[in-house]
């Protein structure tokens, strides 16, 4: 396919400026391009041109993407369209506050709503993403025990099963990583958690349910053990979508959460962007909460969409929504879990993963050869091997927003993969070869990757 600058022709238009309605202003010389490179084309010509390149993209508008721990979910327009609204669209954060209380209103009520629903007594809508959220809460953490004269406390602890983020925000925050393994039920081994914990302890990061999907039961245990010993709980809100409207993590015994408003409540996530994650916390770490930093009041048109989204819902829908990401969650995995082995035989949430080893001693086909053939069938993959734990994983996330039609049709993509894997292994290492662009080398672009045409 062309790039629109090989399209170009000189002498096309593809708009005409009007003339201007105020006086013109000019730019001083410096502050002026010498020339523009802008492609000339004709409108139909331009139209064409990113019409086709948004025909190479999938997203939840084309089918069926059950992205594991990401939440890829259809979203509704209307969220889109409040968000574009020009009271908001066209507001500035430099703006006097006199002129912006429509604005300020919707993201103090956004803030409450927040809280109610995370059992929390303060929240801060500036964090730009999950992993700025994470950030934004260990250095609360650092400061909340600073304040107490209890600096020593410079490890944090991660479960094996954390979102890899978690040990990275760790190390970017200035404290130090501890790794405890899973028990054997795939929740936090509390007795390597007692073995841990102690006075250097300033907290620990954990995602409820897992990132396999599963349920932490000893939740309020494992908040006691780090609380006795002087620690804080942080929730990692990826999952939130699981539970909302039925626990909260202030009841579990967290002391400050992050949520994904782009994966949980309705913002499009992928594609790099937009995200939010508003931090909320205590009444006692409170005063470590920054409300209004650099970033203003966070992405607002972002807060918008949420609030929007859980406004429509009311607490009745918010339920409903969890309770239908783990009914579909629980019947994929129920009609696969007979040629696909689960990690363990308890039901999960919202996800569950998948392991294709024992396929792959077999017949030589990786959890990637799948991946590659779900594409053929017009189905994203999920996410490939993540968690680390499992080997040669496989993580489905259906989401609340599927029917069972698709379910249905995802189980029959998956067992015909299986049986092609059995039947015809190379044409799965071939896989695909119904895309523009066929299976990259991984190898070849991890070591010589091309950053430009």
């Amino acid at each position: 396919m062309q790039l629109i600058f090989e399209k170009s022709r000189a002498g096309l238009r593809g708009a005409t400026i009007r003339p201007l309605a105020v006086p013109e202003y000019k730019l001083n010389g410096d502050c002026r391009r010498s020339t523009l490179n802008l492609p000339e084309v004709a409108e139909p010509d331009m139209v064409r041109h990113y019409t086709a390149l948004s025909r190479r993209a999938f997203g939840v508008d084309n089918g069926f993407y059950p992205l594991g721990s990401c939440t890829m979910k259809y979203n509704p327009k209307i969220n889109e369209e409040v968000a574009a609204l020009d009271g908001f669209a066209s507001a500035h954060p430099l703006q006097d506050e006199s002129t912006t209380r429509g604005c300020r209103e919707a993201l103090s009520l956004l803030s409450g709503l927040l809280c109610e629903i995370t059992g929390m007594d303060g929240m801060t809508l500036a964090p730009a993403a999950g992993a700025h959220g994470e950030y934004t809460a260990l250095l609360m953490m650092g400061a909340y025990h600073r304040s107490r004269g209890d600096s020593k406390r410079n490890k944090i602890i991660v479960p094996d099963s954390a979102h890899g983020t978690n040990p990275a925000s760790v190390v970017m925050a200035g404290f130090e990583t501890v790794n405890i393994k899973s028990d054997a039920e795939k929740g936090v081994d509390i007795e390597e958690l007692k073995r841990v914990v102690g006075p250097d302890t300033a907290g620990l990061m954990l995602t409820n349910p897992t990132t396999l999907g599963l349920f932490e039961k000893n939740i309020r245990q494992i908040a006691e053990i780090v609380h006795d010993a002087g620690g804080l709980m942080y929730y990692d809100g990826a999952n939130l979508n699981a539970i909302m409207g039925i626990v909260r993590p202030g009841d579990m015994g967290f002391d400050i959460v992050h949520l994904n408003l782009h994966k949980t409540f309705s913002t499009p996530h992928g594609g790099g962007g937009p995200g939010s994650g508003p931090v909320g916390c205590k009444a006692a770490l409170v005063p470590f909460l920054n409300i209004k930093t650099n970033a203003f009041h966070g992405n607002f048109a972002v807060c918008l969409k949420a609030l929007a989204y859980i406004l429509t819902l009311g607490a009745d829908g918010l339920k409903s929504a969890s309770e239908t990401a783990v009914l579909n969650a629980n019947y994929l995995k129920a009609n696969l879990q007979d040629i696909y082995p689960t990690e363990t035989g308890r039901f999960c949430m919202h996800e569950f993963v998948i392991s294709a080893e024992e396929l792959k001693k077999q017949t030589g086909v990786s959890a990637m050869d799948l991946a590659k053939g779900m594409i053929d069938r017009g189905m994203h993959p999920p996410t490939v091997y993540f968690p680390l734990t499992v080997h040669e994983a496989l993580m489905f996330e259906p989401t609340e927003t599927e029917n069972k039609s698709t379910l249905d049709n995802a189980i029959l993509i998956l067992r015909e993969l299986r049986q092609q894997a059995f039947d015809n292994p190379e044409s799965l290492h071939a896989a695909p070869i119904t895309t523009p662009i066929s299976r990259p080398d991984d190898v070849a672009a991890a070591r010589n990757p091309k950053l430009k045409a």
